[in-house]
């Protein structure tokens, strides 16, 4: 394709915006213009060639712009008003038409001078411009339209001008050119990216000749071939130079080598003819420096009239080689033959269609590659036994680096029959060694697996022996945990043998201590209640006749009343609590520490340290009977304000702590035991009958601390529930 096409058109339009001039379209991005804004511009054609199925370039005052019309087409000089919406195109943003108008003609717009390097980047797409450079090849393409490749600064430009019927194509090369037209762009459709920049010339008056060829090539004296890239006074690149030699090697469609006495040449050239080794021939081209090396580009060739002489090819060393020397000479090489690779070559503008042959030689100083073309693959070469000493005849050709030498060396053989075994490779060849390495591999291969299928089994027999030490392992194991099971079952059973003996002993003192407290209750309450009930009468009678009698009845009464209220508050501590009936120790005590301070202005905090457990009856009950002795204690002496309670679960031992921030123990106090009755005597007794002690102290003025500790061996215990905290 020779133009910036865009994809096929878009069903609707978007709303919204219009745009009225080509430079807007073109100053879209690709996703803007893939969004199909509506564009209405009035401009002139400035492009519509035959083969562009109605596509034409429009042209305002701005920029111009390429159409993707369907339908008739405008012609070269149409004012027109063209409406449609923009699209992304294949290379840059087009308008795809929905339809156009005829508003008239006009005069094409100016072409502007424009630098090599934009037009080569593209960006003077749709533009019409003016350029001079000079004629380097004339051919025709499809539709039988003339190209005409111009060169301008290193760069080549394809114009495509409408050239007057009188004026021959091949008198325009070599000739200084100016021509006028539209800008297109050849691209990668896939890759929207340029490859090439054409030129579209619309008219006979914008291709101008501003100076043909000074002179007839042909008629001019042929150079040397040896002399063509040395120092002459009247070289000039603009000139084709004309050359004489014998063909040496043709590749069709592509190039051709040919040699004198002074040396070997390389020419590219498109003509379609077909000449043969030996071949007198003259040609003429343009000279260009390739890999260090001169090159006649765009050559023309014909043969001349002279005896045919066939080139001798000639041995040369690698070092005259690595200098640089005999390029384009038909050389002899020899060396190892490594490798050989075949592919096929396809060029279809000479109609070309083959295979190209490429063997790997190594030389004692530098490998090097030979390369055959043919229209069928060459059996002779193909054949060669690898590792075999070659001789090959071709052309030398070289891949240079910066620094001019040769960095590869390949000859390109004119016939099959150029390369040629000299010696074979000994019975040990590479591809014999191969076949070994190969057979050898193939036992070490059979080898592992029978190695592997041993260890397979080996493996199996290891497993089948651990799984039977482990089963015998698991079994030990297994009967390990039996023993230990059966030993933790019977110090079970001891223990719980052990707790329902105590438990008989508890029943059986708690029967002893009712019946105690019933038969004290008797002796003591009911006959403090009588003499209360005595002393009231008796004061009842005495008020009658004189109230100042009845005080002292009724102050026998009271004595009688605080008496009976200590020895009931005893009876009732010795009874069993309801709080463990219904709750946890925790819970137990925060409820009666709460009964105990009812009435009073002490806070007590009541809290848990350590993983709880349920403990034993007989321990709770302990415990909470030293918790409310102690209580009582803060409430009746300390005069504190604020007490704590702490109970403190450890692996192997309880402890209960009272603190209280009151005024510590006084001495007097402490040695009153007619006020104590279960004081600290009793809960030293109860802590030592569970096998622990009771701590007490209490600096005067600092407050008290009284702490049981008990220990849990023997006792059962289970889990019970995370630290508590309670604060009454």
């Amino acid at each position: 394709m020779l133009f910036a096409g865009a994809p096929p058109l878009a069903a609707q339009s978007a709303a919204g915006r219009v745009l009225t001039t080509a430079a807007e379209v073109r100053a879209l991005s690709t996703s803007e213009a893939s969004s199909n804004l509506r564009a209405t511009i009035r401009g002139v054609v400035t492009a519509a060639e035959p083969d562009w199925s109605g596509k034409f370039v429009v042209q305002d005052e701005s920029a111009g712009i390429f159409v993707q019309n369907i339908g008739p087409q405008p012609e070269i000089g149409d004012y027109l008003e063209v409406s449609g919406q923009t699209g992304a195109g294949w290379f840059a943003p087009v308008i795809q038409s929905t339809s156009w108008k005829k508003l008239g003609t006009a005069p094409l717009p100016p072409a502007k001078q424009v630098s090599i390097e934009r037009l080569m980047a593209g960006v003077e797409a749709s533009q019409r411009i003016e350029i001079s450079g000079l004629v380097r090849s004339v051919t025709y393409v499809a539709s039988q339209k003339t190209m005409v490749e111009i060169s301008i600064g290193g760069y080549r430009v394809r114009v495509f001008p409408k050239l007057s019927s009188r004026l021959s194509p091949r008198s325009l090369v070599a000739a200084k050119i100016r021509a006028r037209g539209t800008v297109g762009t050849a691209f990668n459709a896939a890759r929207r990216q340029l490859t090439a920049v054409n030129l579209f010339v619309p008219t006979e008056e914008d291709f101008v000749i501003e100076e043909p060829e000074s002179h007839p090539p042909f008629d001019q004296p042929a150079l040397a071939i040896g002399d063509l890239a040395k120092f002459r006074t009247s070289s000039n690149l603009g000139e084709r130079l004309h050359v004489k030699g014998v063909v040496t090697c043709q590749r069709p469609g592509l190039d051709l080598f040919i040699q004198d006495e002074t040396g070997g040449l390389h020419l590219e050239s498109r003509q379609p003819i077909q000449l043969l080794a030996g071949t007198p021939i003259e040609a003429v081209g343009f000279l260009e420096i390739i890999n260090y090396q001169p090159v006649l580009r765009d050559a023309v060739v014909r043969e001349v009239a002279a005896p045919w002489s066939v080139v001798a090819p000639k041995p040369v060393p690698m070092t005259e080689l690595r200098e640089g020397l005999h390029g384009g000479e038909l050389i002899v090489l020899r060396g190892i033959l490594l490798d050989h690779s075949v592919r096929q070559v396809r060029r279809e503008e000479a109609g070309f269609v083959g295979v190209r042959t490429v063997c790997t030689i190594r030389h004692s100083e530098q490998s090097f590659t030979a390369e055959y073309e043919g229209l069928q693959e060459s059996g002779g070469i193909t054949a060669a036994p690898l590792g075999s000493l070659v001789e090959v005849q071709g052309i030398a050709s070289f891949e240079s680096g910066d620094d001019g030498r040769p960095r590869a060396v390949n000859l390109l053989l004119p016939k099959a029959d150029d390369l040629r075994v000299i010696e074979n490779p000994s019975w040990l060849t590479a591809q014999r060694l191969l076949i070994g390495l190969a057979v050898v591999g193939a036992l070490l291969a059979a080898l592992a697996v029978w190695l592997l299928t041993v260890s397979k089994k080996n493996a199996m027999l290891s497993f089948l022996v651990a799984e039977r030490e482990k089963a015998q392992r698991e079994l030990q194991l297994a009967h390990d945990q039996l023993e230990a099971r059966v030993k933790e079952r019977t110090d079970q059973l001891k223990i719980e043998m052990s707790v329902r003996k105590a438990a008989e002993v508890e029943f059986r003192a708690v029967l002893t201590e009712r019946t105690r407290l019933a038969r004290e209750l008797h002796d003591t309450l009911e006959q403090a209640l009588t003499g209360i009930m005595l002393q009231l009468d008796t004061a009842v009678k005495l008020f009658e006749r004189n109230p100042a009698d009845a005080a002292q009845p009724i102050e026998l009464a009271r004595r009688f009343l605080r008496q009976s209220r200590l020895e009931l508050r005893r009876s009732i501590w010795d009874l069993r609590s309801r709080e463990l009936e219904l709750f946890d120790l925790t819970q137990a005590l925060s409820i009666a520490s709460g009964q105990i301070m009812a009435g009073s202005n002490i806070t007590v905090e009541v809290s848990t340290v350590g993983e709880r457990q349920r403990l034993p009856e007989i321990v709770e009950d302990n415990l909470l009977r030293i918790a409310q002795e102690s209580l009582a204690n803060v409430v009746r002496h300390s005069g504190a304000t604020a007490a704590t309670l702490q109970l403190m679960f450890r692996p192997d031992e309880v402890a209960l702590e009272i603190r209280d921030n009151g005024s510590g123990l006084v001495a007097a106090r402490v040695s009153d035991r007619g006020e104590q009755h279960f004081g600290l005597l009793g809960m030293t007794e109860r802590a030592k009958r569970l096998g622990g002690r009771l701590d007490v102290s209490g600096p005067p003025g600092e407050g008290t601390m009284v702490r049981a500790t008990i220990p849990l061996r023997g006792h059962a215990v289970e889990a019970d529930a995370p630290t508590t905290k309670a604060v009454l």
